[in-house]
């Protein structure tokens, strides 16, 4: 009689739960190894509701490196105090990163943080500005995410847009491919930019010494347990969309 109760599979494997703080699977997570800093600037990151990349996404490592940092997940919100989730004196004073087709490097070669006009031109009195700002806003999503948060928010105009140049590409190499040379991950940026509002490189090192220990335990992990680590897909340039036909 042949024995039948092996030619069932094997029980699948619970998954491992998530880190309340992160959201990353347990085995991901470096929540522990993280001090919050102090800081003079609030820190908004507004991510998109389909921004799923929890393995390697950066939003709430980033935002836990603030004692006065606030995430919030959505497409839009009626003004920035109503994001932010306390009264804002004068949104002017908060910077907002978006690059839409901007370029620091062809604006400003010189500098890693730009301050721009409406019109997409390099504002005057860049030191004044930036030394005005008392908050920074980020958005959490890909290319075409970031675009339609900004579209979705005419408040976010009120504001000061500031863009990036980076002095070296993101760290993410080729776990995760950037479409411009001037893309970061949120942690990245966050840490670029308040370090640059402060004048204490010391905020940017941490950040990025964060984000390597992440990556460090996202290579191990994907090691043993490729299940819990995968590939995103490559990020569409930002402009590109498939042409839709006109009804």
């Amino acid at each position: 009689m042949s024995d039948h109760f092996h030619d069932h599979p094997p029980l699948a494997a619970e998954p491992p739960p998530d880190c309340p703080r992160c959201q990353k699977p347990e085995p991901l997570c470096i929540c522990d190894s993280v001090t919050p800093l102090e800081s003079r600037l609030g820190l908004l990151i507004l991510q998109h509701p389909q921004e799923q990349d929890r393995a390697l996404g950066t939003a709430r490592l980033a935002a836990q490196h603030f004692q006065n940092a606030v995430v919030k997940v959505g497409l839009s919100w009626p003004s920035l105090a109503k994001a932010l989730g306390r009264p804002v004196d004068d949104p002017s004073r908060w910077a907002i990163l978006y690059l839409g087709s901007a370029k620091a490097a062809e604006l400003d070669p010189e500098s890693e943080v730009v301050a721009l006009t409406r019109k997409g031109e390099v504002a005057e009195n860049q030191r004044a500005i930036l030394k005005s700002i008392e908050g920074v806003i980020l958005l959490d999503g890909t290319w075409s995410q970031a675009k339609a948060l900004w579209w979705r928010n005419p408040w976010m105009l009120k504001c000061q847009r500031v863009i990036l140049g980076p002095r070296r590409p993101s760290r993410y190499g080729q776990l995760r491919r950037e479409p411009r040379s001037d893309g970061l991950s949120t942690i990245e940026a966050a840490g670029l930019l308040m370090a640059a509002l402060e004048r204490r490189p010391e905020i940017a090192a941490t950040l990025e010494a964060s984000f390597e220990r992440m990556l460090a335990r996202y290579r191990e992990v994907e090691k043993a347990h490729p299940e819990l680590t995968p590939r995103p897909k490559p990020r569409a340039k930002p402009g590109w969309r498939r042409r839709k036909r006109r009804v």
